[in-house]
């Protein structure tokens, strides 16, 4: 049963047609599928461009939306986020949380015929505790990984990491063949530009900066899966050439927001499209305002609710991102139904409020009518940005704090927030990552506030009962009481706010109506396609 669902109303781009011929060049041939027992190529398009096939030793976005086509994990996950068989049929932990216990799945082959066992399991899971970005965090109380016999692996940890089981996605934490990636250095393994897997499709050819082509794996271990005889991945930069791909039927399906979000309700009224915003569940990303707790004015609690008091969330869902987002209060995202506490304080819109608190910092209105000025940073990578910065320094502006907006590139930013600190108050946007102790811990700890290291404690934040909340939680195998160990942290955090939680960005996926069983697991486009299948033309 698909878990797609179209919404559709009326619109064409008509501007956009003329940017996507140079995209397609030299690949119409792809569209034809060999004859075989799945059922046609889907034609998917992926932005950015991937810089490895394989999320071993990345976490960028276009690698981890191409990995899990052919390296896949230990489990998907549902939209509950609970974990489902993949590699792995089954789990279990000791009472203490020290030892997992994973019971693989039997005749499973590597591409190239080998078999896959525990020693792959053990290789991969102790590669990327080294290599991964993410891994070495989320890895780092694995002490050992037994293997006792082919199709059980145990891990060892130092300490509880009751975390780790929801890690274990293909695009997270890939399992690769121990005998490929055993010698040289995993980042520059050949295979990670031709890779070799598990899983339901087999790797064909990579031509940089147009496409990848994979075709069905006949061996796979899921009998009958892959539905599809061919998978051509697209790289197209250009979110124009994307719409006009789509509206076209040159590309079957793309995710992420692959459109300008104000032209996803025009994508809507073609009856051959529709769109989901199913499969957030697994890396939701929370946009933020956060502070410099260490400035003049944002160190008072008071001056950060009343900047809180100052905004709508409404009218940012609404109007900044069109209705593809969810008011979300709380660092962790309404999304994970799992830790989410519904009762968290939300500093509801309220300018009187504003203004007394303000009042009561003693920063009373000027002459001019200005209590203060400062200036709003924002990290460009996602447009909407911008639109969200102009918002925000009109509201401050209704309450007396004159915002100046500063723009820059990337890489500035990052240096000024996380190795300078060199800004006042900012707008972010941080996943929320498999579990709140690898996704928003980081964000609120004080152990975490390092100069230099991205998507860290940007704010300077440090209160002990945080941080003793969040290392209870980290450690503690019982699930009921890491819920209310959460649940006591988001009710500190949402009170002093060092950063604002503003909402959850959705993001939108625009597929062809003959493509059904695309997004049927919590992590969306990120897993491995066995269930698409594509209706003939």
């Amino acid at each position: 049963m698909t878990r797609s669902r179209g919404l559709h109303r009326r619109a064409l781009l008509a501007s956009a047609a003329s940017l996507v011929a140079l995209p397609l060049a030299g690949i119409e041939n792809l569209s034809a599928a060999p004859t075989g027992a799945g059922g046609g190529t889907l034609t998917y398009a992926v932005f950015p461009e991937p810089t490895s096939l394989v999320a071993i030793s990345t976490s960028g976005g276009g690698d981890r939306l191409v990995s899990a086509k052919v390296v896949e994990g230990l489990f998907t996950y549902d939209f509950d986020l609970k974990p489902k068989p993949q590699l792995a049929l089954s789990w279990s932990a000791t009472p203490d949380g020290l030892e997992y216990t994973f019971n693989l799945r039997p005749n499973v082959k590597w591409h190239d015929g080998r078999p896959f066992t525990s020693a792959d399991v053990a290789f991969s899971l102790l590669l990327v505790k080294e290599i991964h970005p993410r891994g070495r965090a989320t890895f780092a109380n694995v002490r050992a990984v037994r293997t006792p016999d082919p199709l059980t692996a145990v891990v060892v940890l130092s300490a509880p990491a009751p975390y780790l089981v929801y890690a274990l996605a293909a695009g997270e934490t890939p399992i690769v063949p121990k005998h490929i990636y055993e010698t040289g250095d995993a980042r520059t393994n050949p295979a990670n530009q031709a890779p070799i897997g598990t899983g339901p499709f087999v790797f064909k050819s990579w031509a940089k900066g147009s496409h990848a082509v994979y075709e069905r794996n006949r061996d796979y271990w899921d009998a009958g899966k892959p539905h599809l005889d061919r998978l051509v991945v697209r790289f197209i930069p250009d979110a124009g050439a994307r719409a006009a791909a789509l509206e076209s039927g040159e590309v079957d399906i793309s995710g992420g927001n692959p459109v300008a979000l104000s032209d996803l309700d025009r994508l809507k009224a073609l009856p051959n499209l529709a769109i989901t915003t199913e499969g957030n569940n697994y890396q939701p990303q929370q946009v933020q305002l956060e502070f410099n707790v260490a400035n003049r004015y944002f160190k008072d609690q008071r001056v950060r609710q009343a900047v809180a008091h100052a905004l709508d969330r409404k009218v940012i869902v609404d109007t900044i991102y069109f209705g593809y987002a969810i008011p979300a209060p709380s660092p962790i995202s309404p999304l994970d139904a799992r830790f989410y506490d519904p009762t968290v304080e939300t500093h509801p819109l309220d300018p009187a409020k504003a203004e007394a608190l303000l009042d009561a910092a003693g920063l009373p209105r000027g002459a001019n009518g200005n209590r203060f000025a400062v200036t709003l940073d924002y990290n460009p990578f996602a447009p909407e940005r911008l639109q969200l910065a102009y918002y925000i320094k009109q509201a401050l502006a209704k309450i007396g704090i004159d915002v100046t907006i500063r723009t820059q590139d990337f890489p500035t930013f990052v240096k000024r927030v996380y190795t300078d600190r060199d800004f006042d108050f900012e707008i972010n946007g941080l996943s929320n990552i498999v579990d709140p102790t690898v996704g928003v811990q980081r964000a609120y700890w004080s152990k975490n506030i390092i100069k230099g290291v991205p998507f860290s404690n940007g704010s300077g934040y440090s209160n002990p009962e945080v941080d003793r909340l969040l290392e209870a939680a980290a450690i503690e195998p019982s699930h009921e009481k890491r819920v209310q160990l959460f649940n006591a942290f988001q009710q500190i955090v949402a009170r002093e706010v060092p950063l604002i939680n503003l909402v959850t960005k959705l993001a939108a996926t625009v597929y062809n109506e003959r493509v059904s069983d695309h997004t049927v697991t919590g992590d969306g486009l990120e897993g491995n396609f066995s269930d698409v299948r594509v209706a003939a033309k």
